[in-house]
């Protein structure tokens, strides 16, 4: 039951492929916004700063406390999909439209014994897919630009939390 010891590799496969599966079945309905207005990246940055970066992590950062203490440890979301090594078990999720599906779902819904918080108790679901716009366009960024797009002015602080 250690977070510490991992599952034998079939224990390991059947639980990611059935978490794929049931949450690529639970966001196939789910209806994508345009997420390329620039408001939405100011807005989904400052969250993803407070609440996500010490598991899934930012530019030019490898590696956490909670990162490394997490099993199954979570994606490292400043790499694209390719290459954090999450969502392959159902064959991966390189369709943008399907990934941001995906991706709203987890946010909003969180992951049963993984670490993984529900969000969407707290944050409506605009704030949410502002947070979707925000990690499309993650690893891309240099540690300059993070730090620039996740910066909370005095009132966005105030009226976020």
């Amino acid at each position: 039951m250690g977070a510490d010891v991992p599952h034998n590799k079939l224990t390991y496969w059947l639980l990611e492929t059935v978490r794929e599966q049931s949450i690529g079945n639970a966001s196939k309905n789910i209806t994508v916004p345009s997420l390329d207005d620039p408001e939405l990246l100011l807005m989904g940055g400052p969250d993803y700063n407070d609440m996500c970066v010490a598991c899934h992590l930012k530019p030019g950062k490898m590696k956490s406390d909670m990162s490394i203490g997490l099993y199954p440890a979570p994606p490292n979301l400043s790499k694209r999909e390719d290459e954090h090594g999450h969502d392959h078990a159902a064959g991966g999720h390189s369709d943008s439209e399907e990934s941001s599906k995906r991706r709203f779902w987890i946010i909003k819904h969180g992951i049963k014994a993984s670490g993984m918080p529900a969000w969407g108790p707290t944050h409506d679901d605009q704030r949410i897919w502002a947070m979707v716009a925000f990690l499309q366009k993650l690893p891309e960024l240099t540690p300059e630009q993070y730090q620039i797009l996740t910066a909370r002015d005095e009132f966005n602080a105030s009226s976020h939390h």
